[in-house]
């Protein structure tokens, strides 16, 4: 049941008057559920559980936090249908669809369950005492990782779990033995609730400190801004807009004791397309990035946006395939009014831009809030020299650039902007010859894809979905994957310290048999 309360620590609490509700974009009409605003007073006992909770909950062993992450994916899957229900109410986005991110957020759970068990991750360093060394003796020193504190996560709008109330942020930080107050996305509140309270129950059953979680409600940014400067936060986690993220960032930084915010950001995506891909199989090509480009409304952050080739009539044919394949799927509803509207701005201002033409476009009449998707085609040189053609349109929108020359395709490579992925096609002789594309495109994106498509991202350890800004705030880390875990943890070396006070995973005995650096030298032995 959907009380639209907040949870605080362990209890609901509606103290406030403010009111909202959630949003159902294929209907067309507000859900009817009412959640209430939280107040200061609700943060601030949220901020102060979490602090307490944290005292306690960073010493638990891996095993016990394991326990309470997998049995939050066991609370999770009991939700059942009425998750689903509440998921597709408030996105319209297909039963098919909450089902499968439903399946990533468990998977994510569960993973870093496995992760802490394993205890590799602590980056456990020991360098042994050397007392005879001259003309210094050389102190015994071990390193490993400790959780920072309390983290504030702020649930996206385009995935209501995997990227929100339990996903990848929550559950990093949690495993990171951090406590969690999440502020709810305001899209999808309800199943934001039915997550939380997911949590709380898998929280009781494995005896969680009160306030190792909490969820607040807030339609505005006011309760975020309050979240990032209340001075028990210690880090944020953001996915989102380059608005929303470099604000908060700002607020980070502002702070008396200024905070990470590890924010995933905007990406167009870039894709290269040599000529050879072009000439073994460019309609192939054309209908995979169709549905590329298509694929849930455009409203991936890895959508390909952007997509560079070298003028030829390979690919005039490729562009005339583009807009014939992409012109044959039909338009799906967008996640709610805001962002549809966003998105017409951003596709009118695209397309209003110079030396811009389009090549595809749907022009039956949708739905209210179902996006007509484009594709527009301008040259190299105006593309250059004008940086508005640069910006993300989040949705189903794309650009191809026809360059006059490799020369001018790695000048648009090195004049963007921080990029999630960037993709190359083409034959493995053609990349050989141009190892000039690939160090252009590498020095821009955090994943660099041959021969594929940017959409879907991988839950695994080599995964890496971030780079360099604005695609996230800080480019050495991956929002997706169990490192994601080190966002929240912060090293701290013990010098000459006695054994039996020294944590598990720096002791001689080495309990867990964790995989070790020894005197430069990885091992799972004991000392």
């Amino acid at each position: 049941m959907i009380t639209g309360k907040n949870y605080i620590g362990n209890k609901l609490s509606a103290n406030g008057s403010n009111t909202y509700k959630t949003f159902n974009p294929k209907l067309n009409l507000e859900n009817k559920w009412i959640f209430y605003e939280a107040t200061e007073e609700e943060l601030n006992e949220a901020a102060k559980l979490a602090s307490e909770a944290f005292e306690s909950y960073r010493n638990f062993t891996a095993e016990r936090k394991a326990g309470f992450l997998r049995v939050i994916a066991d609370e999770i899957e009991a939700l059942g249908d009425l998750l689903i229900e509440t998921y597709c109410l408030e996105s319209g986005l297909p039963e098919g669809r909450a089902k499968g991110e439903r399946g990533r957020t468990v998977g994510q759970l569960r993973t870093f369950a496995n992760t802490l068990e394993d205890g590799s991750w602590v980056e456990a360093s020991i360098d042994t005492a050397l007392p005879d060394r001259t003309p210094v003796p050389k102190p015994d020193i071990r390193k490993m990782l400790f959780p920072m504190g309390p983290v504030a996560v702020f649930g996206s709008s385009n995935f209501p779990l995997a990227y929100s109330t339990a996903g990848g942020d929550t559950a990093s930080a949690l495993a990171a033995g951090c406590p969690v107050i999440v502020k709810s996305h305001p899209m999808h509140a309800g199943t934001g609730e039915l997550v939380a309270s997911a949590i709380q129950k898998a929280a009781k059953k494995t005896d969680m400190p009160n306030g190792v979680f909490s969820n607040l409600n807030s339609s505005g940014i006011e309760v975020g801004q309050q979240l990032v400067k209340h001075p028990v936060i210690k880090a944020v986690g953001f996915t989102g807009s380059i608005r929303g993220g470099t604000a908060l960032q700002k607020l980070a930084n502002e702070r008396p004791e200024p905070i990470p915010v590890f924010a995933e950001m905007g990406s167009i995506n870039p894709v290269v397309v040599l000529p050879s891909a072009l000439q073994e199989k460019a309609s192939s090509w054309a209908e995979q990035y169709a549905g590329s480009i298509m694929l849930g409304a455009g409203q991936f952050c890895t959508n390909p946006g952007l997509i560079l080739g070298l003028k030829s009539e390979a690919l005039d044919t490729f562009i005339s395939s583009l807009g014939k394949e992409i012109a044959k799927l039909e338009p799906s509803c967008m996640l709610h009014p805001n962002i549809y509207g966003n998105y017409e701005r951003g596709k009118q201002t695209a397309a209003a831009q110079s030396g811009t033409s389009p090549i595809a476009k749907f022009v039956t009449e949708p739905q209210p809030y179902f996006a007509q998707q484009l594709v527009l085609t301008t040259e190299g040189k105006n593309f250059l020299e004008n940086p508005k053609l640069h910006q993300e349109v989040f949705g189903p929108f794309s650009i191809v650039v026809q360059c006059e020359n490799i020369t001018e395709l790695i000048s648009i490579l090195n004049h963007l902007e921080g990029q999630l992925t960037g993709t190359i096609l083409g034959s493995v002789l053609e990349v050989g010859e141009h190892a000039n594309v690939v160090s252009a495109l590498r020095s821009r994106v955090g994943r660099i894809i041959f021969n594929g498509v940017p959409t879907g991202v991988e839950v695994c350890p080599s995964m890496v979905h971030g780079g360099p800004f604005p695609a996230s705030t800080d480019s050495r880390f991956t929002a997706v994957g169990p490192y994601a875990i080190k966002r929240w943890v912060r090293p701290v070396a013990f010098q000459s310290w006695p054994q039996d006070f020294l944590p598990d995973a720096l002791k001689d005995e080495n309990p867990r048999q964790i995989l070790r650096l020894v005197n430069g030298v990885y091992t799972s032995a004991a000392i």
